[in-house]
């Protein structure tokens, strides 16, 4: 594995930190690869068989969500929508 050293604000590296307080992610190393990884898949990039693996092993591990189906769509919606007014 490699390791890289970046410079953040303070804010930012604050949110990183909180992210791995709530458990969510076991190290800001783990918080930034996730953020790489999404970006990846955002941009349409074709992912390892390791990759999707990983990306299953997470899903499980995160548990059983608990907003409803209507609140999933409105969530997809808003992302949707975010997205086109960006690039408008």
């Amino acid at each position: 594995m490699a390791s890289i050293t970046i410079s953040l604000p303070d804010a930012a590296k604050d949110w990183i930190d909180e992210q791995v307080r709530s458990g969510e992610y076991a190290s800001a190393g783990e918080y930034m690869s996730a953020l790489v990884l999404q970006e990846r898949v955002r941009q349409g990039e074709e992912l390892s068989l390791e990759e999707v693996r990983q990306l299953v092993k997470a899903s499980r591990a995160s548990g059983i969500g608990t907003k409803t189906i209507d609140e999933l769509f409105a969530e997809a919606e808003r992302i949707v929508e975010t997205r086109k007014a960006r690039r408008a």
